[in-house]
């Protein structure tokens, strides 16, 4: 069951980040890309039958996701794990499927969470895929954190206040290299205090709070990980490459602890003292996504962020 070594784990404890190659096989990566592959497949048909998109018979996968891109398709929403932050629809896509279900419940990455925050774990729902394309190719008005570099920031800080003590990690899942040059994670190893937040393109650290000459970069092989403790900072860099840079971000936490985002589904992702509990189906986690995209849309707009433009720290 060891994954981690005790000089690792301590490691952990003093700078909050780890860097762990070789958690996912080769088998789960191979899975997860014809999943997404079939995906797009499907959302390009839709879009070339429109008119939208170019034919794309000879393109591999991530031609055809900068062709969209290029065509103003947005491919984000319906390739992620998660529900958006803002308006929900009745419509609003998303994808939920047997091979990212199973990387999530991979037993060397549960292994490997387990030795960190201990053995009852929740799949926590504060999860996205990233996709980011190389920055050469945007568009002069795109601002969105997923698809260029992202702000300094600390997961607990894009949660609610109600998971403040919540024991949790956060596992950034490389599925392609992750390289200073493609836009890998960067952080500022240690677990400081909460450090106050404003809204900029994303929630993100306010200005003056964080020593950036500390930053030290994280790349990592696809199939590896960076393990982050919930108020270790961090940011992701502009891909400079000439490729996408293709990641997952999800969070584990201790199971009965508030996940900071009650709204949205989680599920018991393992359990040594009851294992029944722990969900198998990928259809039922699915449907627990369905079943709350249809509960909140037209209800009023949950805020998932709690910090506000007129603090005083962001003016």
């Amino acid at each position: 069951m060891s994954v981690l070594t005790q000089e690792q784990i301590d490691r952990f404890e003093t700078e909050g980040v780890l860097v762990v190659e070789d958690v996912l096989d080769p088998e789960i990566l191979g899975r997860v890309r014809s999943e997404y592959e079939a995906l797009l497949d499907g959302l390009y048909h839709g879009w070339r039958a429109e008119g939208l998109v170019p034919p794309a018979d000879e393109a591999d996968f991530f031609e055809k996701l900068l062709l969209s891109y290029h065509a103003g398709c947005d491919w984000f929403q319906p390739m992620d794990i998660s529900l958006p932050g803002d308006e929900i629809r009745p419509d609003t896509p998303f994808h939920f499927g047997p091979a990212v279900f199973d990387m999530i419940r991979a037993p060397r990455l549960l292994d490997l969470v387990e030795q960190l925050i201990g053995p009852e774990l929740t799949s926590n729902p504060i999860q996205h895929v990233r996709m980011k394309p190389p920055a050469t190719n945007l568009r002069d008005s795109e601002r969105r954190a997923h698809i260029m570099a992202t702000d300094w920031h600390q997961d607990r800080a894009v949660a609610l206040a109600e998971g403040d003590r919540t024991r949790m990690v956060t596992v950034w899942l490389a599925i392609t290299d992750a390289t200073v040059e493609n836009g890998c994670l960067q952080v500022v190893p240690g677990k400081p205090r909460m450090y106050p937040h404003c809204p900029k393109r994303q929630t993100a650290i306010a200005d003056g709070f964080l020593d950036e000459t500390k930053a030290r970069p994280l790349p990592v092989r696809a199939g590896g990980a960076v393990i982050f403790h919930p108020l270790t900072p961090h940011s992701s860099l502009d891909n400079l490459s000439d490729r996408f840079r293709w990641s997952f971000d999800i969070r584990y936490n201790v199971t009965g602890q508030p996940t900071g985002r009650a709204h949205f589904p989680e599920f018991v992702a393992r359990s040594r003292a009851a294992p029944e509990t722990e969900l198998q189906d990928w259809r039922v986690w699915r449907e627990m996504w369905r079943d709350a995209r249809a509960r909140l849309s037209g209800q009023p707009h949950i805020p998932i962020h709690r910090w506000q433009a007129d603090s005083p720290v962001c003016a």
